[in-house]
Formats: C-alpha cells, structure tokens, sequence
C-alpha cells in the first residue's frame, strides 16, 4: 500500500505494526510468544513482519491523535506518534559464504522479529551452501525512499518486501522485477497460497510476488450488546445493518464506533460499499483509465454511505475524535461495533480493563451484501505482506522465497492467535481464535481481494479518497461531489 506521509499521526500501516505480533515466526511457538514478552491473549508490545518495538495498543491510544491510513505492519521504535523518529541507519547482515549472493530488504528493524529473519536466511544458507544472503534492515520510511531510488537507477535488491498493488505494478511495467509466473506454476507453488492474496501480486495476468501475510476488514461487535439491544441475527444485507442500527439507538446503546479525524476509518465505509455496489471492474475501469471514479458506482456507494449517517450511528463528536478514541470506545464496551481490520481484536483487547474477558466478548462478521450491486458479498477489502524478486535475481532467489513461504512457517505463525494471518492454505487450519478463524475463512473463501484504496492508488489519490469521504461524514459534501473531487484528482495522477 502507499502511505500516506501527509500528517505525522499514526498510519494505519503503523498500527499494523503495533497488532501484528509474532508474524515472522522461526521456531517453536514458545519462542514466538516470548517475541512479544507475554500470552497470546495479552496485549502486544512489539510487532514483527514488518516490524520493529513500539509502544503497545494501550501506549499508542495514550499518546496523540493516531491516523493509520498505510496498511500492514512495518516498523521503527515509533516514540510517539505525534513527531515520527528519524530514519536510522540501514543494519546489514551477511549470513552465508556461498558464491551466489542474495540481497534482502526487509523492514523488521529490532527484536525478535528481526533475529527470526535472521534464522531463516541462516537455515537457508546451511541447506544452500552455494548461497550467501545480504540482508539490509530499513525502518518504513527509509525503505520505500532508497527502494525509489534503486528503482530509478534500474538496480533493485533480489528479493524486498512488497504489498503488491498499484506500485508493484508501476515497477513490473518499468521491466523491474521478475516475473514468477512460471516458477509459481512448478511444484503447485501457486496452488498452496489463498487467491485473494496472492492476487494483489498479479499485474496484468502475471506475477511478481508472493504474500506472506493478510488480513480482512469487517465488523467487530461486541456481543454482549448487541443481545441487551435483542439482535437476533446477524446482518447479510446493507438494509439489515442499518436495522440493526436503529435496534441498538432503541436501545440507548451507540451502535457504532468512529475515530473520524483519522479519516483513513471512514474510508473503509466508502470504498466496501464501492465494492459491493460496483464488484471489482468498477475500481479497475476507473484505475486503468477505461472509466472514472465519478462513475455511477461510486456515487451509488456515497449515497448508500450518507443513508447510515443520517441516522447518527456515531458516538458525540466523531468527527474530531482519533481513532484512539475509537478504539478506547470499543474497548469500553460504550459503543456496539466498528468497521476495521483484523488488528481491532488485539488493540481493542489491548485496552480493556480485563483483556482476556474482552475478547471473549468480540466476535466478528463480514460486510453485508448490497441487494442488486454488481459485488459479491465474498468480496473482501484487506491487505497484505509479501515478497517481490527484482529483474537481476539469481535463480536461487525463488527457492529463497519458496522457503520463507513454506507452510510450517506459516502454521507457526496462524497458531499464535494474534493479527497476522497466514496466507498458505495448508496453515488454515492453524488459526484456532474463533473471531480469527472466521476471518481467515473469509479470506479462504474471497472471490475478489481489493487493497487499500490508500495502498493500491498513488499518494495524491489515495489521500483524496480519505481527505473527501471525510467530507460525506462531516455532511459538507454530496455523494456527487465526492466522486467528482477523487475523480480530478486521480486524471491528474493517473492520466
């Protein structure tokens, strides 16, 4: 995803970051589990996969007015979100004595995470003689900015963490990564990974990378609520949730959770309900240029949006409220449910009082059905971690990423219970946490995997749908005008 680097406020990648603990997974769980320095069920100080030490959940919702807008987990000491740390300086590792190097970028700068790569490459290296490994370790920041600039001087590392989508695209076009198309075809290396995910990697049928990692938005609820408001039934369809929206105000209970100010959290509404009114050609017509971003669908999607507003589903204030503030409402139990990806259990459990008595109480489903949309309600908005080989790659570059991909690693890591899901079919089976697990089935199951909007389209763009969805909630703007403002934006990026 491309983030968004318009305010200092916490990115959603930032929060990825903070949730999703224990991901890069290289021995037993205990080892895992001792990554984070707690139980599974407790609140995560330190986050891997792209990630590095920070503040825990309950820190972050303490600290200034946090924004995620970027998506999936990376990293750096993050002393406060308010004034981001200085990039430090990139950490090389060579492991290995072998000929034939390999150059890694990965952006897991410290703690266990980092030692847990470390242990890969090292295991690889022992069972590959022949190889040596590079690694080169970069806080978020400094990664995408030296990644630009190899990109542009045409020398990209072998392998480099990637989350697929429009940028990934941007560098296939420009010939600077590999196409593994076929190496994906050998062995069913292909085969062993979850559609969805793996589809974020496809650049106009072919690919060039391999998630490792994903996760899903839905609702989290709290169930305990809902049966005080007498919700009987899960909502399937877009009417159903807005019943149950006005069974919850009935009940004195604020139905929904928002931290508006991060406008990032509202996004999520707009771009599900693009999804389900136009299914996936609506987003690809107006990215590749064949329609716009004013199209009927997105329109539909804002009206559809200001019919939940104008019930006042919000908790007072919303609109200036963080998504800390959000969070601390959820974990409070003084709102029913939110919008968001599948970090919301362990942050949210994070801050309640008694964690593991919350958690029980938060149970998960998936957006409802638009009746007549050309979306599938098997459609998922999400994002995920992955690996991209670049052009210049030895060939043991495959068998490289094939290893940190494999399913014991995986099921490794689903078995923690925590935010990072794995994206390996064999390793399913592995997510034993009930709302998880659901999730996870969801992914299994997704006909269509949308990224981000904020992730797959470029700065300005993404930025564009945030900043004017803002103004659909704040009442400022018209389903049209919406459209139209992302629209001129997005001719101007995208041509």
């Amino acid at each position: 995803m491309q983030e968004d680097n318009r305010n200092p406020k916490l990115t959603r990648r930032e929060l990825l970051r903070r949730a999703s603990v224990a991901a890069v997974v290289a021995g037993p769980l205990a080892s895992v589990l001792a990554a984070c320095g707690q139980s599974a069920g407790s609140t995560p100080t330190a986050a891997v996969g792209g990630a590095s030490p920070s503040p825990s959940p309950s820190q972050a919702a303490a600290s200034a007015s946090p924004s995620p807008t970027q998506a999936a987990a990376s990293a750096s000491p993050s002393p406060s979100p308010s004034k981001p740390a200085a990039s430090p300086t990139p950490a090389e590792i060579t492991t290995g004595s072998g000929s034939v190097q390999i150059d890694w970028w990965h952006i897991t700068t410290s703690g266990e995470g980092k030692d847990n790569w470390t242990k890969q490459a090292q295991l690889f290296t022992k069972q590959h003689p022949n190889v040596s490994i590079k690694i080169t370790i970069l806080e978020n920041q400094a990664f995408k900015n030296k990644l630009a600039t190899v990109m542009q001087s045409g020398s990209p590392p072998d392998v480099f963490q990637s989350w697929g989508g429009g940028v990934l695209g941007e560098y296939a076009r420009a010939g600077l990564v590999k196409d593994i198309t076929a190496d994906l075809q050998q062995n069913g290396w292909g085969d062993s990974f979850l559609q969805g995910p793996l589809d974020l990697y496809k650049i106009d049928g072919k690919y060039y990378g391999v998630p490792w990692q994903a996760g899903m938005v839905g609702f989290w609820y709290n169930k305990e609520l809902f049966d005080k408001a007498g919700i009987k039934q899960l909502p399937t369809t877009w009417d159903e949730l807005l019943d149950v929206v006005k069974q919850l105000k009935a009940a004195g209970i604020t139905p929904i959770a928002l931290g508006e100010k991060d406008s990032w959290t509202g996004a999520f509404w707009w771009e599900y309900l693009a999804l389900r009114v136009g299914g996936k050609e609506a987003f690809e017509k107006a990215y590749n240029r064949q329609g716009s971003f004013a199209d009927e669908p997105f329109v539909e999607a804002g009206k559809l949006l200001k019919q939940l507003v104008d019930l006042k589903p919000f908790q007072t204030g919303f609109l200036g409220a963080s998504y800390s503030d959000h969070q601390a409402l959820m974990a409070n139990e003084k709102a029913a449910m939110e919008l968001m990806g599948q970090w919301a259990l362990i942050v949210d459990s994070g801050l309640a009082k008694k964690p593991e008595e919350f958690e029980k109480k938060l149970d998960w489903f998936p957006f409802p059905e638009v009746k007549g949309g050309a979306g599938k309600p098997t459609d998922a908005l999400g994002g995920a971690d992955g690996f991209a080989i670049g052009k210049d790659a030895p060939p043991e570059t495959i068998d490289f990423v094939r290893f940190l991909t494999r399913p014991e690693l995986q099921k490794q890591m689903g078995a923690t219970g925590l935010a990072s899901l794995p994206t390996v079919k064999a390793a399913a089976s592995s997510v034993k946490q009930p709302a998880l697990r659901k999730i996870q089935q969801a992914l299994s199951k997704a006909t269509y995997y949308q990224l981000y909007y904020d992730q797959f389209l470029p700065p300005a763009t993404g930025a564009a749908v945030n900043d004017n969805t803002q103004r659909l909630f704040a009442g400022t703007a018209s389903p049209e005008d919406v459209a139209k403002a992302i629209e001129q934006v997005a001719a101007t990026e995208l041509g």
